[in-house]
C-alpha cells in the first residue's frame, strides 16, 4: 500500500514531500519526543537541586544515559510508547512509564519514582507544545525569508520599469513594477519582525499552578526558580509565573495571530501577481512536458499563486480558530485545547505549502516590459492628475473640474493632452515640463522608494 496515495489528508499524501520538514516535529512521534525532553530535563533538574536530598546527584555517565534516550529516540521507541498507551489510555502517563522502563535496569533504577515527580500532564504538554511550535516556526521562517529575499531582488531589478497602476481595477497614475513588489517585501519584513518578537511561555507548577505537591514534599526548595531554570535556561522559553492548571496559551495565540497576518499579506501578493499575469505584465516560463489545460494546449496558468492562495486560506482558518479558542478554558482546565493543539502542524503545514508555491511561482515570472509600455502609451488620460496639480500651482480656477470634463471615462490621446496644455496660462518651465511628460515618465519617486528595503 502506498501511504501517500491512501493518506486521509493532502499534507501526508499529495504534498508529503513538501511538508516533510514538519513531520518529525508535529507528528505524534514528534510530540512524544518533545514530551520526553521535558521529562528528562525535569529528572536531571531535580537531581541537580541541593535542596532535594532525596534525589541524589547524577554521574556524568548517568546524565549521558538520559541524554541518549532523547537523542536516539526513534520509530521503535514511539511504537513502544503507543503500546503502553493502549493499557494506560493516557498519552502522557505512557511517556512517564516509558522513561521509567528505560532506566529501570540501569544505575538510575533508584530514581524511577522521581520521573514525572509532582507534575501534572500539562506541565509536560505545555513545554512540549512550545518546543514543537518553536521548531516548526524555524522551518517557516526560512521559507518566509526566502520569499522576502526574492521579492527584494525582483524589486531592485524592476525598480525603474514603469507600468500602469490600477485603483478599483481602473487605470490610475503610473508606478513601477519594482516599487509595487517592494511594498510587499517591506510589509512582509515588518510582520516577520513581529513574529520573531513573540516569546513562547511555559509553566511547570503542578495541578492548579501553585506548586502544592512540590512544597508539601520539599518546602525548602525554591520551586519557581528551579522551574525557571528549566524553562528559560534549558529550553529558551519564557516562564509564566501565574497560571491555572494549564498554561493559558496567550503567547501561542499571539504567535498564531502574527502568523495569520503574515499569511494575509502573502495572499494579497498572490492575488496581485495573478492579476499582473492576467494583464500580461508577467509571462511565465514554460516547463517541458507540463500541461496547462486538459483541453486548451496554449495555456500557462498561474497555478502556483492559486495553490498558495488556497493553502493560505486553510492555514488562516485554523490559525484564527487557534488564537480564539486556545486562551479559553473552563475554570482550571478542560480538554478542548488538547485536540486543537494536535492540529498545529496542519496549520503550519498549509502555510509552508503556500510559501513554497509562491516561491515557485515567483521563480517562473518574466516581466514583459513591452506590454507594460504599450498599456502606458494607451493611457494618456492618467496625466490628468499631474495637469490639474500644476494648474492649481499656477492659480488656474477649477482645474480638477476642467480635467474631469476632458478625461473622465474617456481614453485621451497624446495630441489632445498637448492641445489642452498649450491653451493654459502656465509658467514657462511648467508648460515645458508638462508637454514633455509621458505616462512612462510619470512615476514620481517610485524607483528611489525601493531603497527603503535596505
Amino acid at each position: 500500500m502506498n501511504d501517500t496515495l491512501n493518506a486521509l489528508g493532502p499534507l501526508d499524501g499529495r504534498y508529503a514531500g513538501k511538508t516533510a520538514p514538519l513531520r518529525p516535529i508535529f507528528s505524534e512521534a514528534g510530540l512524544m519526543h518533545s514530551r520526553l525532553k521535558m521529562e528528562a530535563a525535569w529528572l536531571k533538574a531535580l537531581a541537580a537541586e541541593p535542596s532535594i536530598p532525596a534525589v541524589r546527584s547524577l554521574t556524568n555517565t548517568e546524565i549521558a544515559l538520559i541524554d541518549s534516550i532523547i537523542n536516539n529516540f526513534g520509530e521503535q521507541d514511539a511504537a513502544r510508547i503507543k503500546e503502553i498507551e493502549r493499557t494506560t489510555n493516557h498519552d502522557v502517563k505512557a511517556i512517564e512509564y516509558y522513561l521509567k522502563e528505560s532506566i529501570a535496569a540501569t544505575t538510575l533504577a533508584d530514581l524511577v519514582e522521581f520521573v514525572h515527580f509532582a507534575c501534572t500532564s500539562e506541565d509536560v504538554n505545555n513545554v512540549a507544545h512550545a518546543l514543537m511550535l518553536r521548531a516548526g516556526e524555524q522551518e517557516l521562517a526560512d521559507a518566509r525569508n526566502r520569499i522576502i529575499s526574492k521579492l527584494k531582488s525582483m524589486a531592485e531589478a524592476l525598480k525603474a520599469v514603469p507600468m500602469l497602476a490600477r485603483t478599483h481595477g481602473q487605470a490610475a497614475s503610473p508606478t513601477t513594477m519594482g516599487k509595487e513588489l517592494a511594498v510587499f517585501a517591506f510589509r512582509l519584513k515588518q510582520q516577520s519582525v513581529k513574529i520573531s518578537a513573540v516569546q513562547l511561555t511555559a509553566k511547570i507548577n503542578g495541578a492548579v499552578g501553585n506548586y502544592n505537591a512540590h512544597c508539601t514534599a520539599f518546602p525548602q526548595t525554591d520551586w519557581p526558580e528551579l522551574t525557571r531554570r528549566i524553562i528559560e535556561d534549558e529550553f529558551g522559553l519564557r516562564q509564566n509565573p501565574l497560571t491555572i492548571q494549564i498554561e493559558p496559551h496567550d503567547s501561542m495565540a499571539e504567535y498564531f495571530d502574527a502568523l495569520a497576518r503574515w499569511n494575509t499579506i502573502l495572499l494579497d501578493l498572490d492575488r496581485d501577481v495573478w492579476t499582473y499575469v492576467s494583464l500580461g505584465y508577467f509571462k511565465q516560463k514554460t516547463v517541458a512536458g507540463e500541461v496547462g489545460s486538459s483541453t486548451m494546449p496554449h495555456k500557462v496558468n498561474p497555478i502556483d499563486f492559486e495553490n498558495s492562495e488556497g493553502n493560505l486560506g486553510i492555514a488562516n482558518a485554523l490559525l484564527r480558530h487557534f488564537s480564539e479558542k486556545l486562551p479559553i478554558s473552563r475554570l482550571q482546565r478542560d480538554l478542548t485545547d488538547s485536540t486543537v493543539l494536535r492540529n498545529m502542524g496542519v496549520a503550519l503545514g498549509h502555510s509552508l505549502l503556500a510559501y513554497e508555491s509562491t516561491l515557485k511561482g515567483l521563480g517562473k515570472l518574466e516581466p514583459d516590459k513591452a506590454r507594460m509600455a504599450a498599456d502606458l502609451n494607451d493611457a494618456w488620460e492618467v496625466l490628468a492628475e499631474a495637469l490639474q496639480t500644476v494648474m492649481r500651482k499656477n492659480g488656474i480656477e477649477q482645474p480638477y473640474e476642467k480635467l474631469k470634463e476632458l478625461t473622465r471615462g474617456k481614453q485621451i490621446k497624446h495630441a489632445e493632452i498637448q492641445e489642452f496644455i498649450k491653451k493654459l496660462d502656465l509658467l514657462e518651465d511648467d508648460a515645458r515640463r508638462l508637454l514633455e511628460l509621458t505616462p512612462a515618465d510619470y512615476t514620481g519617486m517610485a524607483a528611489k522608494l525601493v531603497g527603503h528595503l535596505d
